[in-house]
């Protein structure tokens, strides 16, 4: 061959390894993405546990902003205790589990955060299905199970964190439930209201001898009258005289 034509081939030979390099490293990116939830040592029925949770961009053009747990059966947002994270996040209750969100990371930063769990539960596989927000709006969805995470035959899939547990340790017990602040209920009054009749009746009641009103003034008018009476007749007396 001559010699031209070898290097012309040796050229597009290495373009042509330098383009499938590309694309394999650009198929290689997504799934080498994932979200993880770790905890060395961790055995059912442990108390006060670390979790680490780690969930990698898949932006290339916005930073993560909030990221959604779905607690597993056994572990109640109650439960959970915000111990670091990326500066300015925090955490909130939702009625399935939390949120941990804060300012945006910078496009291409993955998020990493620890909570602390009150008790595992007794079981030996634990999943945290997560919904990773980006500040643009888009979604990440870590929420399949080993089952669905196969993808497209390719590893593409989106598993949701799980945490193998050890057995619990001999004599571990499951520890009473978080304690709720339960409503306070008003306690009944135990004197009765007075009866519109009762209190009529003290109304009308003078004095401490219970004498009704009615009774003097009564008494009082017919003094009058009969005084009125004793005059009229003796003025006619009088003038007959």
């Amino acid at each position: 061959m001559p010699r031209p034509t070898l290097t012309r081939t040796l050229r597009r030979t290495g373009a042509l390894t330098a383009v499938a390099f590309a694309a394999a490293v650009a198929l290689a990116g997504p799934a080498a993405a994932h979200a993880e939830v770790e905890a060395e040592g961790a055995r059912a029925l442990d108390q006060n546990v670390a979790l680490t949770f780690s969930a990698e961009s898949e932006s290339g053009s916005a930073g993560i902003s909030k990221l959604e747990v779905i607690l597993p059966e056994g572990i109640t947002p109650a439960d959970i205790t915000y111990k670091e994270g990326p500066k300015g996040w925090k955490l909130a209750p939702t009625d399935r589990g939390y949120t941990v969100s804060g300012p945006k990371l910078a496009v291409g930063e993955d998020a990493e955060y620890v909570v602390s769990v009150r008790q595992l539960p007794d079981t030996k596989t634990l999943v945290f299905k997560t919904l990773q927000s980006y500040s643009d709006g888009q979604v990440d969805r870590w929420i399949e199970l080993d089952e669905e995470s196969e993808g497209d035959d390719h590893g593409h899939g989106h598993p949701a964190p799980r945490l193998d547990l050890k057995a619990a340790a001999p004599g571990a017990k499951a520890v009473s439930p978080t304690p709720t602040e339960e409503p306070t209920t008003a306690a009944p009054s135990t004197s009765a209201p007075s009866s519109p009749s009762a209190e009529a009746v003290a109304d009308e009641s003078d004095g401490d001898d219970g004498m009704p009103v009615a009774l003097p003034i009564g008494i009082g008018a017919a003094v009058v009258v009969l005084g009125a009476g004793v005059w009229w007749f003796r003025s006619r007396r009088g003038g007959a005289a």
